[in-house]
């Protein structure tokens, strides 16, 4: 007789597949809670103490981990000398296994949990019998998800398990697995950065393709998802984000989070600020974040962090955006939004710090891994080097806009006031041309008169120091920390411009 072994924390589904496996002439073997589970709807069941001989122990620790039933999946069944030895030692070959783990996500989720809880929740039996059917999958069929068990009970029935079909449940045992031993080492890990890294990611959502048309790709989720991030925001409207939308909404929500003390309006095109608005209202500060850039804000992504009203929300509906993210929305406002079909409407509580975890990049053949850049900027780490001394309006512009240009994309340089970003320089392999950018484009706007420039590293020579001085930059911030600081100092004394150092470089790749 065919014989299925059946235990699961999850018993989902697991009465309706194992009505159908009897149906199909298995023979049920399960264990504690799915045995009583079966039993009690009226199954036919054979309790895992009959086949080892011996009774669960160790608080159910002990149940499974036993030759009667290691040697049942394990035993390959084109090898003549495998069966004769099961068949010696009185072995029924076990034909499927329905197993799913202890909940050691869910369990170490709970803010409460002590140490040792989380402990007893780590999986031994179920993962060990998965691997063995897994590695035997030629013969015994593996099964860890309650949404395969309509697939697999009509696949069993039709005789229809291909080689390929359960190489492919075997391989979703050992992703699975893998996943739970990764978040299980994680929590446990004493070294920031060990020797071997395992990472753990759950599918998140297929996407229509990557950064181009002609790349596949597909979202996933950390194992313990951030509550302050892209993919645990509410899609209350819109389309399904793409790619490219992920990582701007990324970005945008990175920078909020810097501004979070007053309303705070972001705009970003392409992982870079266009540009960044605070007020009293919120809708002083879209109007300011779009008078920033209102060119480069067109197809980007806004972020609010406090709630959109209605005379925002219709400011907004001028303009072709991707996606929009607040906290929330007033009905009147959500209303004028959701008049465009396809606009992403995304809220996400902003009430809430970006998690001192680790990012982590990739590059061929590897990844990086580093802290996040959480440091903010603080006047009292300011150090001024020049012989100008600074007003207390161009120190408040100076923290403004080193938090912002430690979102910009290196070389960086920002040019700003207390209110608002003015110009952006990213990207350029010479912080010269950074600053004729930012500085170019902040020009012809108002708020020009109070701006400051602040640069992300250090200035390598006076050149920009005397660019900007030329074309009306009074003050500067930037980290120092150059062997040639001294002339970028002396330009500053010989032009009357305010220098000041911060001493933290944001270099952004």
């Amino acid at each position: 007789m065919k014989r299925a072994l059946l235990s699961v924390f999850d018993k989902t589904g697991i009465v309706e597949f194992a009505t159908k496996l009897q149906a199909q002439g298995f023979e049920l073997v399960s264990t504690g809670g799915t045995l009583k589970t079966l039993a009690a709807a009226g199954l036919p069941v054979i309790s895992i103490d009959e086949v080892t001989g011996f009774p669960e122990m160790l608080d159910g620790r002990v149940k499974t981990l036993h030759p009667k039933v290691h040697g049942g999946l394990l035993a390959r069944r084109d090898v003549p000398e495998h069966m004769a030895t099961i068949a010696a030692h009185d072995i029924q070959p076990i034909d499927v296994v329905v197993v799913n783990l202890y909940p050691f996500k869910a369990t170490i989720a709970q803010p409460d949990i002590t140490f040792a809880d989380a402990i007893e929740q780590i999986d031994i039996g179920g993962p060990s019998m998965l691997r063995s059917a897994a590695k035997n999958h030629a013969a015994v069929l593996p099964i860890i998800d309650p949404a395969d068990y309509e697939q697999a009970a009509e696949l069993l029935a039709n005789d229809a398990l291909t080689p390929t079909i359960r190489r492919a449940y075997a391989a979703k045992v050992f992703q699975h697995t893998a996943t739970y031993d990764a978040l299980i080492g994680e929590y446990l890990a004493t070294e920031e950065f060990p020797d071997n890294l395992a990472l753990g990611y759950e599918k998140f959502d297929t996407l229509r393709y990557g950064e181009n048309a002609h790349q596949q790709a597909t979202a996933y989720v950390s194992q313990q998802p951030e509550a302050y991030s892209i993919l645990s925001a509410d899609i209350m409207h819109g389309k399904k984000l793409s790619y490219n939308n992920l990582r701007d909404a990324d970005a945008a929500l990175r920078i909020a989070a810097d501004f979070n003390s007053r309303p705070t309006v972001v705009t970003v095109k392409h992982m870079n600020p266009a540009g960044i608005g605070q007020a009293d209202t919120i809708f002083t500060a879209w109007e300011r974040a779009f008078a920033a850039d209102d060119i480069s804000i067109f197809g980007g992504i806004v972020v609010l962090n406090r709630e959109v009203d209605l005379a925002t929300a219709e400011a907004m509906h001028k303009i072709f955006l991707e996606i929009i993210i607040a906290p929330s929305y007033t009905d009147e406002a959500f209303a004028v939004l959701a008049k465009k079909k396809n606009l992403r409407i995304l809220a996400l509580p902003m009430d809430q710090a970006i998690a001192p975890v680790k990012d982590v990049v990739s590059v061929l053949g590897g990844l990086l891994v580093q802290d996040r850049d959480l440091v903010t900027e603080d006047i009292a780490d300011f150090e001024i080097v020049s012989e100008a001394q600074p007003t207390p309006a161009q120190l408040e512009a100076m923290v403004f806009a080193q938090r912002a240009v430690k979102h910009v994309k290196s070389n960086a340089i920002v040019v700003a006031n207390a209110q608002q970003t003015l110009g952006v320089g990213a990207g350029q392999p010479n912080r010269i041309d950074s600053v004729k950018i930012a500085v170019t484009k902040a020009q012809p706007k108002p708020g020009f008169v109070d701006a400051v420039l602040a640069s992300d590293a250090f200035f390598p020579m006076g050149d920009s120091v005397e660019f900007a001085a030329q074309n009306g930059i009074t003050a500067i911030v930037e980290p120092g920390g150059s062997i040639k600081d001294q002339d970028s100092i002396d330009m500053a004394n010989k032009l009357g411009v305010v220098l000041v150092f911060s001493k933290n470089r944001h270099f952004k790749h």
